[in-house]
């Protein structure tokens, strides 16, 4: 076994004791830059490397866990907590989302454009042109009822003025 294969095989062996590369790295007397070249250069080396430090965390979850529950049996309030907070949904922080939703029978021509947008990029809209298209209509149709309207609005202001 080769030198560079024994420092590796070391640092492995410290990575999975604790998961903190600047630590295996001072106890197997590696410089972090060899190890994150290695993990650069060596598409095996890196997967160890992650696989080291999934096993070296799901370590330290464990230990953690255990001392969590040894706090819970003495009755340490935080430890309680902690606990029910994070593993009964229950006691889990919970948000409360409250809106006024206004009812408006059709979208303007902006947020049509951003709904357009949204499903264009989510893949969810097949023929995007087919809705530009429709968007264009609803533009024309408001733009010819404004005119209609302030066509109106001005009858009624002749009308008005000849009172």
């Amino acid at each position: 076994m080769s030198k560079k294969s024994r420092l590796q095989e070391a640092f492995f062996n410290e990575l999975k004791k604790v998961p903190i590369v600047l630590v295996a790295c001072e106890k197997s007397g590696i410089s972090r830059n060899s190890v994150y070249r290695w993990k650069r250069e060596d598409k095996e080396f890196s997967k160890v490397m992650d696989e080291a430090l999934a096993e070296g965390e799901a370590l330290v979850n464990d230990m953690s866990e255990s001392q969590l529950l040894t706090m819970i049996k003495e009755k340490n309030w935080s430890a309680i907590s902690f606990w029910l907070r994070h593993r009964n949904p229950r006691f889990k922080d919970k948000i409360e989302v409250t809106s006024k939703i206004e009812d408006s029978e059709e979208l303007t021509p902006s947020q049509a454009e951003i709904v357009r947008q949204a499903l264009t990029l989510a893949k969810i809209l097949p023929d995007s042109e087919k809705l530009i298209n429709n968007i264009q209509i609803y533009d024309s149709k408001q733009n010819d009822s404004t005119r209609l309207s302030g066509t109106n609005d001005q009858g009624q202001e002749d009308k008005n003025s000849d009172n």
